[in-house]
């Protein structure tokens, strides 16, 4: 916790780490600003701190066109919290209201909406509509400033109910009309922060992830090129020597595909820049929202790696893996659901084997990549494969029934692959942002060939938990011998405790040293 006399030193020092932590409102101008605003500091008098843009918006205070404090990190409380608070916030971060309502977000959660609207405002100083419409207002930008498409239907691609709405929304957070928001950023020869000049092809964008702190994009990259699932996605290299992992994805209202650069290597571009390059080709703009959710969610774009650094690197066995790589992060997934069916193929396999497996389920029983033109209220069109992407991965549902033929796996985790597909499939188990992450562990370990390992992989990169540890890991073991640490699962365990909360960071810390490249080597206790 902060206080407010922190909140404005922060801001006196334009210290970008609290960007999207809190917002400074400064009454004498009527605008919002991130705390890292290049304007002059306002006099403290004149700043009221809001916890949410949306509880600035809400107080009457528009967004400052200087530091567009719409396009800040998420707050990386979000990340660790299990509260219905943190839950809440994952899940409306994901669209969830705007396509189910408050009614739909209260049931997920298990509250009545307004169990759930008391809480969320005494906390965040805004219920579920405020903050699903602050997020409605920053699609609204981004679609404006970066496609043709006409007003119309940008209001309704970003989520909003009707016209009028979405005029109302965006006079009262830009202070512009949504022409007038347009015109801007072609003043300004692009989309500003918002990112690139205006797509050429129907449902394309460009943008900038935003992420704070330094980040080590060579080992993301790594990590998902180990893993990439031929036909789903790709790591290549571009112009420069600049890497980009690319893949499809499976969202609400149809198909995307996605792209998101590394840093150029070298010291061309600092690691704390604090943005990286994205591009969307989406089959239906409504789901803009949802994709820059899961992306950010799988570049681990919202964390605080100075409070993970603090913590690790004073740790005598990890401070030098943590001085050598800065800004490390823990990846996250896009589909939780692939990801639990990948954790079951990577059972006692090494990563090749495992890929190799998905590749082949992905082709036989996923859905063919079909990028039509993008309108938002169209369906999927005729399209031809992207690259080296040519499917969806496959519905849990799909594999539930797949043929014994097409699983080269032994009997036993056949069964369990099957098992967890059905309990996806009929939601007896759930893996949304918003599942109670201990609910979710106690479902899993009832399935029958689902153990620890499986389970705390899923937690760490499915669930977004920042605070798992993997003893049983054989590349963990590994990195610590390697360290000159017992390398037994009880000794790890041990160890482990001083890294809480931010053990799932040293996970992947060890996974590096052991090899230079993360292991998933599954824990004999998954075969059960």
């Amino acid at each position: 916790m902060i206080d407010d006399e922190t909140r404005y030193r922060a801001v006196d020092s334009r210290d970008a780490r609290f960007d999207g932590v809190f917002f400074t409102a400064v009454t004498s101008t009527g605008i919002y600003c991130r705390p890292s605003c290049p304007a002059v500091t306002p006099k403290r008098v004149n700043c009221t701190f809001y916890p949410t843009a949306a509880a600035a918006q809400g107080a009457g205070f528009r967004a400052c066109r200087r530091c567009r404090p719409d396009s800040v990190p998420g707050s990386p409380e979000w990340n660790h919290r299990a509260d219905l608070v943190g839950r809440a916030m994952r899940l409306i971060g994901d669209g969830v209201v705007d396509r189910e309502g408050v009614a739909g977000l209260a049931e997920r959660l298990g509250y009545s909406a307004r169990q759930l609207q008391r809480q969320l405002t005494a906390e965040l100083g805004a219920g579920p509509i405020a903050l699903a419409r602050a997020q409605r207002a920053q699609a609204a930008r981004l679609l404006l400033q970066t496609t043709r498409l006409p007003v119309t239907e940008v209001a309704f691609a970003a989520g909003f109910a009707s016209v009028r709405q979405f005029n109302d929304t965006v006079r009262e957070v830009y202070d512009r009309t949504p022409s007038g928001l347009r015109a801007e950023a072609r003043g300004a020869g692009g989309g500003g922060s918002a990112g690139g000049p205006q797509a050429a092809v129907a449902g394309a964008l460009s943008l900038r992830l935003a992420y704070r702190g330094s980040i080590d994009t060579g080992h993301l990259m790594d990590f998902l090129a180990l893993r990439a699932v031929p036909g789903v996605e790709e790591v290549v290299s571009g112009a420069r020597g600049v890497r980009t992992y690319r893949r499809t994805l499976r969202l609400p209202h149809g198909q995307a595909i996605a792209e998101v650069d590394a840093l150029p290597p070298g010291d061309a571009v600092r690691p704390d820049r604090g943005w990286l390059d994205c591009r969307l080709r989406l089959t239906d703009l409504r789901d803009l929202t949802t994709a820059v959710h899961r992306l950010r969610a799988l570049f681990d774009l919202d964390a605080d790696p100075q409070a993970v650094a603090e913590q690790l690197g004073a740790d005598p066995l990890l401070g030098p893996l943590v001085a050598r790589r800065p800004g490390l992060r823990s990846p996250g997934h896009v589909d939780p659901h692939e990801l639990a069916v990948r954790a079951v193929l990577g059972q006692q396999v090494t990563v090749a084997a495992a890929r190799t497996l998905a590749g082949r389920l992905a082709a036989r029983y996923g859905t063919p990549l079909s990028m039509g033109t993008a309108r938002p209220t169209s369906g999927e069109g005729e399209g031809e494969p992207s690259g080296g992407l040519s499917v969806l991965f496959p519905e849990a549902g799909a594999l539930a029934d797949a043929d014994p033929a097409d699983l080269a796996m032994p009997a036993s985790r056949q069964q369990a692959l099957r098992g967890l597909c059905a309990a996806l499939a009929e939601g007896t188990v759930r893996l949304d942002p918003g599942v109670d992450r201990e609910q979710a562990a106690e479902q899993l370990l009832a399935l029958r060939g689902i153990g620890p390992w499986t389970v705390g992989y899923l937690r760490m990169r499915a669930l977004g938990d920042p605070d798992v540890f993997l003893p049983g890991d054989l590349g963990v073991r590994h990195g610590l011998v390697r360290l000159g640490a017992p390398g037994d699962a009880r000794s790890a365990a041990a160890a482990a405790l001083a890294w809480s909360p931010w053990r799932s960071y040293a996970v992947h810390q060890l996974w590096a040293s052991a090899s230079d490249g993360p292991s998933d080597g599954a824990s004999a206790s998954d075969a059960r």
